[in-house]
């Protein structure tokens, strides 16, 4: 029997997963804290992004950011009667594999680094709710690297999506249920 409360909730670039995973935060009734894995650049756009979604969260949500530690982050977040958002794995799998300050973690580092927040989420106490993006759904991109990152994200959803008591795909702000906490 699972006994963890594990909400995946994954789509596309502005699919309204992130929104969808804040409503269901407020809903819990329960103190929330937010890990945001996006590391702020000199990108101006990138910037802003960050900062609707800065601005979109209730003032109360803990914050704590997570670039590359994020099973250290859910542990110091995770209690009983407690929620934690992660917003998202996708930003937070670039920033191992392809930073924008140099060369990624090689294979054993950065799988080290899966299966540390696999734990991390398997152990929790309290609930979590991850946000994803689903990548996948196209052509075999150009580019070995590129290859590389949309692979490793792939099996990172799914072993994320398996852990999870219920998993919602977005697609044009609908929440499509994937998988339910009674079921697949």
């Amino acid at each position: 029997m699972i006994s963890r409360d594990l909400t995946f909730v994954l789509g596309g670039a502005r699919s309204g997963k992130s929104v969808h995973a804040e409503q269901l935060a407020g809903q819990s009734a329960l103190p929330v804290t937010y890990i945001a894995t996006a590391r702020v650049t000199g990108d101006a756009e990138f910037t802003a992004r960050i900062a609707h979604h800065r601005a979109r969260r209730p003032a109360q949500w803990r914050l704590l950011e997570a670039d590359v530690d994020l099973a250290g982050a859910i542990s110091r977040a995770d209690a009983p009667g407690h929620c934690t958002l992660i917003d998202c794995l996708t930003l937070w799998l670039a920033n191992l594999l392809c930073p924008a300050d140099g060369d990624g973690l090689p294979p054993d580092q950065y799988r080290a680094r899966t299966e540390e927040l696999g734990a991390a989420l398997g152990n929790a106490r309290g609930k979590v709710i991850v946000v994803s993006n689903e990548i996948g759904l196209g052509v075999v991109p150009l580019g070995a690297a590129t290859r590389l990152y949309v692979d490793e994200l792939g099996r990172l959803n799914q072993r994320v999506a398996a852990l999870s008591t219920q998993a919602t795909m977005m697609v044009a702000g609908l929440p499509l249920t994937l998988k339910t906490a009674g079921g697949a």
